[in-house]
């Protein structure tokens, strides 16, 4: 069962905080490097939000809710550390829960799953 201490929920929650930091202050120079490598690959991250959730044009998601998606797609997509693309999402739908609107998780686990879907995400190898 997983616990809110896991040091790993923590390392997503950091990043995400200065994710959503970023997002208001892009000069700001966030710390962690899994924030830093989310923003690196944004070129490529960005068009699979907008290809994947047509009906919300991206200057219209919740800032909150593009800093989950973005971590999350660079941790499914770009990472080179593989984890289960089911442990990405869940962790994403998490953080939805924890810090966003009631319809946050809802959200990020469809776009997820559709990118997941399209882009053939493999299951990573244990």
């Amino acid at each position: 069962m997983k616990k809110k201490e896991d040091p790993r929920h923590l390392e997503r929650i950091k990043a995400l905080q200065e994710l959503f930091a970023w997002s208001f202050a892009p000069k700001q120079k966030p710390q962690s490097k899994l924030a830093t490598a989310t923003i690196r690959n944004l070129k490529e991250i960005n068009p699979l939000i907008e290809k994947h959730a047509p009906t919300w044009p991206i200057e219209t998601v919740s800032p909150l809710d593009l800093s989950i998606l973005r971590l999350a797609i660079y941790e499914l997509l770009f990472q080179k550390a593989k984890t289960p693309y089911k442990v990405v999402i869940d962790e994403a739908v998490e953080l939805g829960k924890e810090f966003g609107s009631d319809t946050t998780s809802a959200f990020i686990n469809g776009v997820l799953g559709a990118i997941v879907e399209k882009q053939k995400v493999v299951e990573a190898k244990k």
